[in-house]
């Protein structure tokens, strides 16, 4: 039942369905005791829910819609289980629960579409990169962006050691032969016949190839999310000149990754991207800055909402934290404003995000602090 977040859940989420759709967003936490508050908070968003449901439908109607989410708090093995925020979507004949790898305001919102704007951030966010923890013993495959770095569950297809990627193929360790690697000078020592050290890298350049290969097909290419090498120096020379990743960054870890924690490995793949990730969002503010010269951008909502209708907008940056209650008919672009705090209506910029990529537009959910504008979004024009 429970899953993590991906983009054909997006997809999923972002289908028409039949109103009403429950949205529930909260933090979670992933040890004890902290973990022990989040049921509590799930029951009291709950009730949030209910009372919206009962204002607008049966108390039968209401009970069926939330029977899953029921079942679901007293569900202690999945609330032994959480990682940094939740969220759960419930329709007629819809539901989800996703584990979302960076902590989430609190929502419960019944309204005509689901809420994903926060989904978006961590999907779509430029932000986000790979990281290929590679070595002669193994791989391992990570995402994440500025603040959260998770392990992904590699494939099946993807090889996990030189073993599983060469089996029969693997030439036989020799007693004679010691490899030495990562000395202090990052040289690599041999000693023994040297046949047998030039088969064993004859292995590690086939399995290298392998690795870049699965990694291209499975990963990156889906993702479109940069690839940042973790590995000892020797390791980083044979990689680069094999590979044939296109996202794979010029710059990389020079240590092998099983010798980090999580958030050490972290913050060094963040040092690599943050730079990136400021010259993409810089391009893209200037973009807008110089296509609103030509009357080609806005940071008007209601203009917004009337080219989100037709289709006009081909870039959309939207404010992480801010919400802006109403509706959009995403027919005609017209805005129906709501007071705060209104239960039966979505947030004017998540429905603007969905309609937007809905007409083949691209969003971007960043932070107030990386925003360009003050009214929560910034539109470029395709015409």
């Amino acid at each position: 039942m429970s899953q993590s977040i991906n983009r054909d859940d997006l997809t999923l989420l972002l289908a028409d369905h039949d109103p009403p759709c429950l949205s529930l967003y909260q933090p979670t936490h992933r040890r004890y005791p902290e973990n022990q508050q989040d049921p509590i908070r799930y029951k009291n968003l709950l009730r949030t829910l209910e009372e919206s449901l009962r204002r607008q439908y049966s108390t039968k109607q209401a009970g069926v819609l939330l029977d899953q989410f029921r079942s679901l708090a007293g569900d202690s093995d999945f609330w032994n289980h959480t990682w940094d925020g939740l969220a759960v979507f419930g329709a007629a004949g819809l539901f989800r629960v996703m584990t979302l790898p960076r902590s989430v305001p609190e929502l419960a919102v019944v309204a005509n579409s689901f809420h994903v704007k926060p989904l978006l951030r961590i999907i779509q966010s430029i932000e986000n990169y790979q990281v290929l923890s590679l070595s002669r013993r193994e791989i391992k495959l990570f995402e994440g962006n500025r603040d959260v770095l998770e392990e992904l569950e590699l494939a099946q297809g993807v090889p996990r050691t030189i073993t599983e990627a060469l089996g029969t193929e693997l030439s036989k360790p020799h007693l004679s032969v010691s490899m030495s690697y990562g000395t202090a000078a990052g040289m690599v020592v041999r000693q023994g016949q040297g046949s047998i050290a030039d088969e064993l890298e004859i292995d590690e350049e086939r399995y290298f190839r392998l690795v870049d290969r699965v990694i291209l097909e499975y990963y990156s290419r889906p993702s479109g999310l940069p690839l940042i090498l973790a590995a000892l120096a020797q390791h980083h020379a044979l990689f680069r000149r094999i590979s044939n990743n296109p996202l794979l960054m010029p710059n990389g870890i020079e240590i092998d990754a099983s010798a980090l924690t999580i958030d050490e490995l972290r913050q060094r793949a963040w040092k690599i991207v943050e730079p990136d990730f400021r010259h993409r969002l810089r391009t893209l503010i200037d973009e807008f800055e110089e296509a609103k010269s030509k009357g080609l951008a806005t940071d008007d909502l209601a203009k917004v909402a009337k080219a989100s209708s037709e289709a006009r907008v081909g870039w959309l940056l939207v404010e992480a934290e801010r919400h802006i209650p109403g509706r959009l008919d995403q027919a005609t672009g017209r805005i129906v404003r709501a007071e705060l705090g209104n239960l039966n209506v979505d947030d004017l910029l998540d429905d603007l995000a969905e309609a937007v990529m809905k007409k083949g537009g691209t969003v971007v959910v960043v932070p107030a602090v990386d925003m360009p504008v003050t009214t929560g979004l910034a539109a470029i024009f395709r015409f």
